[in-house]
């Protein structure tokens, strides 16, 4: 299939399947294909098609590569680069919370790929640290997945969602998004800052215990400060005011590009001393295979299509 040599199965969710391949001039590539019973359901097909095209439509570092895609004899795939590393989700959970350097150059990475990515008109709208392939050796990190972002230059006819009915994450979703209207850029920013704030704290910014509860939040309640997050730790106030204000409610309070906000990060970031810098939470054990590990993007995947994402 494309000069695509599929060797062994990665992961399955509910609308494909994702294989470990070779290509002779790319070497080791994901490949992952439409379920047959979906080739007939116009709106999967399209989604599928759409997520591909957006992602070969931004080359960048800190964006995971998508090589190829199409329909060869019915047979729906999409290419991805192999990542080494995890997924950030999974870093976090077994390191604990992260000091304000290492937070700050994961932030820096990941708001120049999607200011890339906006530059093509590309809105993500669901970042969170599962569709993030992070390597702690190299300290790099990548954006995966563009399952449900949108053109921003797209025609409302042209959406795949109904109206009304939001998508994303809820622990990571702008408040704007949660009319199910169509939103900008800033809302990748609001996404990115909640990120910044749970690799920092190992919170989130509504507290709610159910999904009810932080959506009612998120309408109607300021987020917890940074520096409230967790008893005890406190970060500069400088770091709290840019995280805070890429959490305002009001769009255009945020800053004014998300590229903006990543160099503010690094900014407060290297203002903090290291006696300042938060003690991290004692690591805790690790689950899953050493080749789980190491193999980020399969990793990822089988988290990934384990909650039945695709």
């Amino acid at each position: 299939m494309a000069g695509y040599r599929l060797i062994d199965l990665v992961g399955e969710g509910g609308t494909a399947t994702v294989y470990r391949a070779e290509h002779p001039e790319r070497g080791v590539s994901a490949v992952k294909i439409l379920k047959q019973r979906m080739r007939n359901d116009a709106t999967a097909v399209k989604r599928f098609l759409r997520e591909a095209g957006y992602g070969s439509r931004v080359v960048h570092p800190a964006i995971v590569r998508t090589f190829d895609f199409g329909d060869e004899d019915g047979l729906y795939y999409l290419a991805l680069e192999w990542v080494r590393g995890e997924s950030l989700a999974d870093y976090v959970n077994r390191q604990g919370r992260l000091p304000p350097e290492q937070v700050a150059k994961i932030i820096s990475q990941l708001a120049d790929g999607l200011e890339a990515a906006h530059a093509e008109g590309i809105i993500h709208r669901d970042l969170k640290p599962e569709n993030m392939i992070y390597d702690p050796e190299s300290g790099t990190v990548k954006l995966l997945d563009f399952g449900i972002a949108r053109d921003a230059q797209q025609d409302a006819t042209e959406r795949l969602t109904r109206t009304g009915f939001f998508v994303g994450t809820l622990n990571y979703v702008a408040p704007e998004a949660l009319s199910g209207e169509l939103v900008g850029e800033a809302a990748d920013t609001y996404s990115l800052a909640t990120i910044a704030y749970y690799l920092l704290t190992g919170r989130h910014p509504y507290s709610g215990r159910t999904p009810r509860e932080i959506f009612q939040q998120l309408l109607s309640q300021p987020p917890v400060p940074l520096n409230d997050a967790v008893a005890g730790l406190r970060f500069p106030d400088e770091l709290e005011a840019v995280v805070m204000t890429a959490l305002s409610r009001d769009p255009a309070e945020r800053q004014d590009t998300v590229r903006h906000f990543g160099e503010q990060v690094v900014h407060a970031a290297r203002r903090i001393s290291p006696s300042s810098v938060p003690r991290r939470q004692a690591a805790e054990p690790k689950t899953g295979s050493k080749a789980d590990q190491s193999s980020g993007i399969a990793g990822k995947l089988r988290t990934f299509f384990g909650k039945n994402k695709l």
